[in-house]
This record gives C-alpha cells, sequence and structure tokens, in this order.
C-alpha cells in the first residue's frame, strides 16, 4: 500500500546541484524577497504544469473542430488595443 500525504501536509524534496547552480538560484530568489525553497519549488512546479499542459489532449466531433479552426483561420479586425498590445515590447526585449 502506498503512503499518501494529506494535501496540506508538507514533504521533503532533496536534489543536487553544481555550486554554480545553488549560487544562481539563489540569487534569484533574493531578488524576489524568497527562500531558496519557495523559489525552486514554484519555478519546478510552473514547468511541470507546462509540461503536462502541452501534453494535454483534446478530442471533439469534427463540427466543433471545424468552428475552432474557422475562429483559428480569421484574423482579428485591428483595433486600437490589439495595435498597442502588438507594439508592446515582452519584457525580456527591452
Amino acid at each position: 500500500m502506498m503512503y499518501q500525504t494529506r494535501q496540506s501536509e508538507s514533504i521533503s524534496i532533496n536534489i543536487r546541484a553544481k555550486l554554480h547552480q545553488r549560487d544562481l538560484i539563489d540569487q534569484a530568489a533574493e531578488r524576489l524577497d524568497r527562500s531558496r525553497s519557495d523559489f525552486m519549488l514554484e519555478a519546478a512546479c510552473l514547468k511541470a504544469e507546462e509540461v503536462l499542459l502541452d501534453q494535454a489532449f483534446f478530442s471533439v466531433n469534427f463540427d466543433t473542430f471545424q468552428q475552432v479552426q474557422a475562429l483559428l483561420d480569421k484574423p482579428l479586425p485591428p483595433t486600437d488595443k490589439l495595435r498597442r498590445l502588438l507594439r508592446t515590447y515582452a519584457p525580456w526585449e527591452k
């Protein structure tokens, strides 16, 4: 029988890292005023969610697929809000 923890119960997760990796993580965590554990856990959970969402499979009938495809093929009408969005740089591009 597998031991299961309650949702609110904390458990320990241990990993090995090189010194420069730990220092990099610590530097980033400090900038966000977070602990190393909080920073690493949040980053790992975000990546895990991304991987799982990328693996999601949606099954729809042909009519629904055609409706979705038609929406994807139809460009959005130009609006001021869309123009502003397209002119905005991403934070990593600044």
